[in-house]
Parts: C-alpha cells; structure tokens; sequence
C-alpha cells in the first residue's frame, strides 16, 4: 500500500488506520477480499529457496446499487510493482477479482484510476472497463 500511495500521489498513508481497516476486510469476508500477487525472490541466490514476495495486489470491495439494480463491487486498489508490470500481473489479479464478484452475484464493477494513467486505463479498457462520464465525490464522515 506504501508503495501505491507512494506512486500515485495520494495522501500519505495512515498506516494504523490502513491497517485496522485491512484486519476487519480480513475478518469479515462479506466486505470484500484481498488476494496477492507472489512471485519467487531475484536473484535466486539473493534468498533462501522458495522464500516469495509480493509483486502486486488486489483489493475487491461489495456493495449494493439501486442504479445497478442490486450487489456492486469496488476494485478498491489494484498494484503491481513496477518491475512486473507489462507481465499480466495486472489482468491476472482482475480475472480473479472479477471472477469472484460474479461468483458474489455482483452485477456491476467499478474501479477508480488516475486520469494520467495511461498504462492502467490500458490495462482496464481491454478487460472491458469504460468510462461512465461521472466524476467520483468524496465526503470523508
């Protein structure tokens, strides 16, 4: 999550608050999910065999829409590290994301991405994401 505020240039990261809210995530499977992205460590002789680390991320999220006439999900945040992009990480983790909202009845899919994120709004249209038109508001309570 650092490393994607990091990048994006959003607000600095609250880690405590960041990380209460991935533990209740965690605990409370009706909120969405989270699944990792792995891959074996390099060089090999840097590590311990079989030791892995996380390469990307995706966080899925639920709701429910009147507009989309029941359950929606969020891509709350999807990462890939940048030394791993252009390998289908990225499409990988929206296939499972996607995968598991249709499994979760979810009858829309939504995501947020930078509007000078060209890569990622790439990667987004070919999976078959389009752009509403709207702009997203926030009010923080």
């Amino acid at each position: 999550m650092q490393a994607l505020y990091r990048e994006d240039g959003t607000a600095p990261l609250d880690v405590p608050a960041a990380r209460r809210a991935l533990d209740e995530l965690l605990a409370r499977r009706e909120l969405g999910c989270v699944w990792l992205a792995v891959a074996a460590q390099d060089p090999p002789c840097a590590r311990p065999a079989g030791l892995e680390r996380t390469v990307g991320y995706v966080v899925l999220t639920l709701g429910f829409s009147l507009e989309w006439h029941g359950r929606d999900a969020f891509i709350d945040e999807l990462y890939v590290a940048p030394e791993r992009r252009g390998c289908g990480i990225g499409r990988a983790l929206l296939a499972v994301a996607e995968g598991e909202a249709r499994r979760a009845g979810v009858r829309a899919l939504h995501l947020e991405v930078e509007p000078g994120n060209r890569r990622a709004r790439a990667v987004y249209e070919r999976a078959g994401y389009a752009d509403n038109g709207r702009r997203l508001a926030t009010k923080r309570l």
